[in-house]
């Protein structure tokens, strides 16, 4: 009977033994799904917040980035827009820098040269005509034909040449014979026998006369005639206006007088005033009178030789 018991509460005690034990195994099993699932869903949040986080800073690094082109790309436009307002004042200051100098030079360069003109004039008026011969010998030739010879001169830098018409009428050879000694080949481009005005033309560069305003041609002022007078070329001869404007044997020329010396060889050479401007083109002397010379005046010779001119280029 003893026994009995004991073996009893030896069941008893091992099927509670294994009652505790499975209750604290069922509640072990349950705090490490809890745990566990608590450390999952732990986990999950710190994914999303991580991810989250990763996200909003890659977007603020693109909104910085974004906003740093932006910036750097106004301010690269405001640079440049800058220096290309810059450079167009620059230029502009520069061109109109250079309009000023080329103007105070332009402005020099007459002021200089009617400085020169004055004083030559100055120069002549109060002595002789050695100032300006210089000037105007090298725009002065010598015309040779095969039935004769006469003067001219030159009044266009390309080398046409104003002479009388009877200095090459009729001839088949045209030489011209420059102050530097060159010898040329002349054409005959076109002439107005009425008024005796005949018009060459030679190739080169040369120095040009002026013609000047025979209207403003006074008597008693100072002249001279240049040419080539017997075969003399490139002589030179002073006098003074003896009468102005002077209607000629066929009513259609107006003739300079002088007391200007003009000999054969001086037809077609220039008559020139203290200015170094063409008044006249030496035409003719009364025979058996000294110091009567005629001139056709310098508004006829320009105006039928710009016309004789103004015809040949038209039709080059």
């Amino acid at each position: 009977m003893g026994n009995l018991n004991t073996k009893r509460l030896l069941i008893i005690f091992i099927v509670a033994m294994v009652l505790v034990s499975g209750s604290i195994v069922f509640y072990y099993n349950n705090a490490i799904k809890k745990v566990q699932s608590d450390y999952n869903t732990k986990i999950a949040v710190l994914n999303r917040d991580i991810l989250k986080s990763i996200n909003e800073l890659q977007q603020n690094l693109e909104d910085e980035l974004f906003s740093i082109q932006s910036n750097l790309s106004l301010k690269l436009n405001l640079v440049e827009n800058s220096l290309n307002s810059f450079r167009k004042q620059n230029e502009l200051e520069i061109n109109t820098l250079s309009d000023i100098i080329e103007q105070i030079e332009q402005q020099s360069n007459i002021q200089l040269a009617e400085l020169k003109q004055e004083l030559s004039s100055i120069q002549v008026e109060s002595g002789d005509f050695s100032a300006i011969i210089d000037e105007i010998l090298p725009s002065v030739v010598s015309i040779g034909t095969n039935i004769g010879q006469g003067s001219g001169a030159i009044i266009d830098e390309t080398g046409f040449i104003v002479t009388n018409f009877h200095v090459i009428k009729d001839a088949s050879i045209i030489r011209v014979l420059t102050y530097d000694n060159g010898v040329y080949d002349a054409q005959l481009i076109g002439y107005n026998d009425l008024v005796d005005i005949a018009v060459l033309k030679i190739n080169g560069n040369f120095k040009k006369l002026r013609f000047a305003d025979s209207d403003d041609v006074k008597v008693g002022e100072k002249v001279i005639a240049l040419g080539n007078p017997a075969g003399l070329s490139f002589t030179v001869t002073e006098g003074i206006v003896s009468s102005a404007h002077r209607k000629g044997p066929n009513n259609l020329n107006i003739y300079t007088q002088t007391d200007v010396p003009v000999n054969p060889g001086n037809s077609g050479g220039p008559l020139v005033d203290t200015n170094s401007r063409i008044i006249g083109i030496n035409d003719f002397k009364i025979a058996g009178f000294e110091g009567l010379g005629f001139a056709i005046e310098s508004n006829t010779v320009k105006q039928v030789a710009d016309g004789i001119i103004e015809q040949y280029s038209a039709q080059q």
